[in-house]
């Protein structure tokens, strides 16, 4: 990463490769008012102003859990957005109590109901611009240091190979155009704006962007390996973002390519049992459990994702679950009469016909009926 591009520059390189967005592609910023977003609502501007996106709009969640400074981060980015001339939407969520109120992690609940809202201003910023919703990007500004975190994290918890690419470009609408960039080139690039002179937005203490406290403290997952794990990896590396990026980008590539083979696997090996309820559950063909283990791995994974549906994680043990209906040491034939219960409460069955992956009371009752 030579330090003489901007984060400017490369995130249009990075839009530009990867095709991720255009001069007419209407873009929603994930604004909270840290350092990293606030860069990218600067880059944005730049890269509108160069031809490079279409029509911008902000989005700030205040998440109220963090009391005053909470309402501050929102006071900022309200600042920004005016001195940017770019609209602003704006909302807050009581999401401690909602935690509560499903029993799930808050930062889960946080994160899901940051991309619920993303998605509905993003609706509204298509209508205005008229462009269809599909034409539409929510733009982050996950960075290589956010990346790198996670690779990490991953490899302290486990994670199938893909896991380790870490983080998509672009995943669904969800585009990161900041992903090449490191976050102290983009801290450094807020510096170079004010030193040149350029208009700022500032809080109440004069600070160009605002700090989560919380950031510093090491009880978090993430927090931890950010202030633990990754400064005692650049002692032995100093391009450790650099190098791991690049690591990261060649499993992304051959994780495509297996995820496309999957897919031609999956398209003459398995069949819905009804085409019209992917939860319904489907059948996997004999000749599955002939194909090369990473693939019938793979066509495993999509086969449960669509029983589970998009939000649940498959679990590895599903996964093996499923594979354990073909006997590999027998040509990959189905061993008739086995049967599994996994994640989701999620039958899996076999005989000489295929794989058989349904909901346990559609098991049962089919059993019953004989």
């Amino acid at each position: 990463m030579p330090e003489t591009v901007s984060p400017v520059d490369r995130a249009a390189v990075t839009l530009a490769e990867r095709g991720l967005a255009g001069a007419q592609t209407p873009a929603l910023l994930m604004v909270s008012g840290g350092s990293d977003s606030t860069a990218l609502a600067y880059v944005a501007c730049e890269l509108r102003d160069r031809g490079m996106l279409g029509q911008l709009a902000m989005l700030h969640v205040n998440h109220c859990l963090r009391g005053k400074d909470a309402d501050d981060d929102a006071r900022f980015v309200a600042r920004l957005s005016e001195l940017l001339d770019v609209p602003l939407f704006s909302c807050s969520i009581d999401i401690a109590a909602e935690a509560v109120r499903t029993g799930e992690n808050v930062e889960a609940v946080a994160r899901r109901e940051r991309y619920l809202a993303a998605n509905e201003a993003l609706e509204s910023l298509c209508l205005h611009a008229a462009a269809p919703l599909a034409d539409g990007r929510i733009l982050t500004a996950h960075t290589a240091d956010d990346r790198v975190e996670s690779f990490y994290m991953r490899s302290i918890v486990g994670t199938g190979p893909g896991g380790f690419r870490a983080m998509r470009y672009r995943n669904g609408p969800v585009v990161r155009p900041l992903l090449d960039a490191s976050r102290e080139e983009l801290r450094d690039y807020l510096a170079q704006r004010e030193r040149a002179g350029l208009p700022m937005a500032r809080d109440e203490a004069g600070a160009l962007w605002r700090e989560d406290a919380t950031n510093a403290h090491t009880d978090r997952f993430r927090a931890y390996v950010r202030h633990e794990i990754v400064p005692r990896a650049k002692e032995r590396n100093p391009q450790l973002l650099e190098v791991l990026v690049r690591t990261m980008n060649l499993i992304a590539d051959e994780d495509d390519l297996l995820d496309d083979m999957a897919v031609e696997v999956e398209r003459r090996s398995v069949s819905a049992l009804d085409p019209s309820d992917p939860r319904a559950g489907c059948v996997l063909a004999p000749e599955l459990g002939a194909e090369p283990l990473p693939l019938a791995r793979r066509v495993a994974v999509r086969a449960l994702q669509r029983l589970l549906g998009a939000d649940a994680r498959v679990e590895a043990a599903s996964v093996d679950a499923v594979l354990a209906a073909y006997d590999r040491a027998d040509g990959g034939r189905p061993i008739g009469g086995y049967v599994a219960n996994v994640q989701g409460d999620t039958a899996v069955s076999a005989n000489k016909r295929g794989v058989r992956l349904e909901p346990m009371a559609a098991y049962r009752a089919r059993r019953k009926r004989g």
